[in-house]
């Protein structure tokens, strides 16, 4: 029972290195990450409009998220993922993308990132597997909520009317 143990005991510290080796293997292959993505905003035909944009501009925003992704996912605070994503959104509305295309973009972005861990090739044995699934699924809740954070401030900057601003539209149009 006790050899059962140690080698769980092992088997989970492999886990975790193989959890902080995937990471720091994206955060090294950034660049290459965020080339490849910006290539496909720049030919998809749902992101219309980031055709129009310079590559210098994705690139920037676009590489922080790959680069610093130990740091994205390690935040139990949502206060620095709501900050970022409000700051994308509102950069994103002066660019005049439309709020599809942005949410498109941030799920292409999180597809190359999944692809990437996919291919990666480093998981061994069953525990590793686990792990690579538990980084997808930190993951994906980032891109939740960067998804949610980004249409939040997008329904912000549209000032929706209140019920008194309908009557009184209405009432105008009658």
């Amino acid at each position: 029972m006790v050899l059962q143990a140690q080698g769980l005991h092992e088997q989970s510290k492999r886990g975790e290195m193989l959890s902080r080796r995937l990471v720091a293997l994206i955060e090294d292959h950034a660049d290459e990450l965020t080339h490849g993505l910006i290539e496909d905003l720049h030919t998809n035909p749902r992101t219309p409009e980031y055709h129009k944009l310079p590559r210098s501009v994705i690139h920037r925003r676009m590489y922080e998220i790959y680069h610093n992704l130990g740091e994205w996912l390690g935040h139990e605070n949502d206060a620095i993922i709501e900050a970022h994503y409000t700051g994308l959104a509102r950069a994103r509305i002066t660019d005049r993308i439309p709020l599809s295309e942005v949410i498109c973009a941030l799920i292409l972005t999180k597809n190359h990132l999944r692809e990437y861990i996919r291919t990666a090739g480093l998981a061994n044995s069953a525990i590793e597997l686990y792990q690579q699934q538990e980084l997808n699924r930190l993951v994906g809740n980032f891109f939740d909520k960067a998804i949610y954070f980004t249409a939040r401030e997008y329904e912000r900057a549209g000032k929706p009317m209140d019920a008194s601003t309908e009557l009184a539209v209405d009432a105008q149009e009658r």
